[in-house]
């Protein structure tokens, strides 16, 4: 495998030196970072984007390049949840299921960290429960103030987990989605969960699963807001590094395979355990992701798939091809700068949402319209970024089949349907 810097970061979890690289995809901006209109001329940073494994804990990582106050803290922050019809059907599901199971009611307390625009404890607030939110970002903090979720603005960890607890009480349900693989110091978090938590509470965490990533080449949900790349395994480990224990899990299909994992203190025998724990860790040992030839041959099979999107981008442009694309999000960049893909094949994306409308992508200053652009200029190809919401875009935008228009799907290869 290629040799990592000769400094050797430390592994975020268990310190020992990175020197196993997972997949170097350049440079990149940071990928939530729109631009206006007037400052397309000026200087935009750029940081590396390169995974690397430890061969210790096999936690998949990047290094910390840019603060977490600079990618979510000073209310410029353009991801928010309640954008996805599909993402917000999920989150009702998940409300509807965890109340039910833990007997969740007017004398529970849920907390959510990472709890962007309140686009999943709201349906808490509807049925009577007490909730609060715990959100970096300000400007999504205050979306979701309005839809009556109190919101505290501040990053998480063992210090905020403290002043939550006194001011609040411990969790009954405490809960995160997509918010784990966010955080660079991930013992400062884990054990402000451990803290939050209440002696006889659940805990909830779902986040993309390692072993669909690199199985299925979705090499673009690398970017810099994602600090950390989680197997089952590993997860478990610096869990129980901290004193939680897993007692079930369920493989879901967000994100493009995503896991939900559920703790409780360690020493407690409620809830009681299910075979699901130990049959996920024996897959992910029999598929070998404890050793290191498993990372390998990631970076290979990476550069493979952008030759081929752009082989196909180039042969649709000599054929007079339109090509839009559809979406802006974090992955979108990340394909976009590591392939060089810029405005001279894909002449503008839209966004359902209207904080990204009106911008330019990160580093490649592709305009972000509305979707009712499709319709006006009519293209030849919509290049879907979110391809996780693949079929739920080409319901929405059925309309382009009526001149003849076709989706291209970038990963885990080029699809054109």
């Amino acid at each position: 495998m290629s040799q990592a810097p000769k400094h050797e970061p430390p592994c975020r979890f268990c310190k020992a030196p990175l020197r196993d690289s997972f997949v170097d995809l350049g440079m990149s901006p940071l990928c939530q970072r729109h631009l206006r209109a007037d400052q397309l001329g000026q200087m935009e940073p750029f940081y590396p984007l390169h995974a690397y494994v430890c061969r210790e804990c096999f936690l998949v990582q990047i290094e910390e390049v840019a603060p977490p106050e600079e990618i979510f803290g000073d209310g410029t922050y353009a991801y928010f949840s309640s954008y996805a019809d599909s993402w917000l059907r999920h989150a009702a599901q998940y409300v509807e299921l965890v109340t039910e199971r833990f007997g969740l009611g007017a004398k529970s307390l849920v907390v959510e960290v990472a709890s962007n625009d309140g686009y999943l404890l709201q349906n808490f607030v509807t049925r009577g429960i007490p909730v609060l939110g715990i959100e970096p970002a300000s400007n999504t903090a205050e979306a979701a103030v309005r839809k009556g979720v109190p919101t505290l603005v501040r990053f998480f960890g063992a210090a905020t987990a403290r002043d939550v607890a006194k001011e609040h009480g411990r969790a009954s349900l405490l809960l995160g989605n997509n918010v784990l693989a966010h955080v660079p110091d991930l013992n400062d978090f884990v054990s402000g969960l451990a803290i939050l938590l209440a002696p006889d509470g659940v805990l909830t965490m779902e986040f993309p699963h390692l072993m669909r990533l690199v199985e299925q080449n979705q090499f673009d949900t690398i970017y810099h807001e994602h600090f950390s790349y989680l197997s089952f395994g590993t997860v478990a480990k610096i869990f129980a590094h901290h004193g939680l224990e897993m007692f079930d899990v369920e493989e879901l299909p967000t994100h493009g395979g995503s896991l939900r994992v559920y703790a409780r203190h360690s020493g407690s025998s409620l809830p009681a355990k299910t075979p699901r724990v130990a049959r996920l860790l024996e897959v992910e040992e029999t598929r070998g992701m404890r050793g290191l030839a498993y990372y390998s041959r990631f970076g290979e099979q990476v550069r493979e798939t952008k030759r081929k999107l752009l082989e196909f981008l180039i042969q649709a442009k000599r054929e007079g091809k339109t090509i839009a694309g559809y979406g802006a999000p974090g992955k979108g960049n990340t394909l976009l700068n590591y392939c060089g893909i810029r405005t001279d094949f894909v002449d503008y994306t839209v966004d359902r949402s209207p904080h990204k409308q009106g911008g330019f992508l990160p580093g490649t200053h592709i305009p972000i319209r509305s979707p009712e652009e499709i319709e006006r200029t009519r293209p030849d190809y919509v290049l879907i970024l979110p391809w996780n919401l693949q079929d739920e875009i080409m319901e929405q935008m059925a309309i382009v089949r009526s001149w003849g228009g076709r989706f291209v799907i970038p990963i885990p290869e080029v699809q054109v349907r």
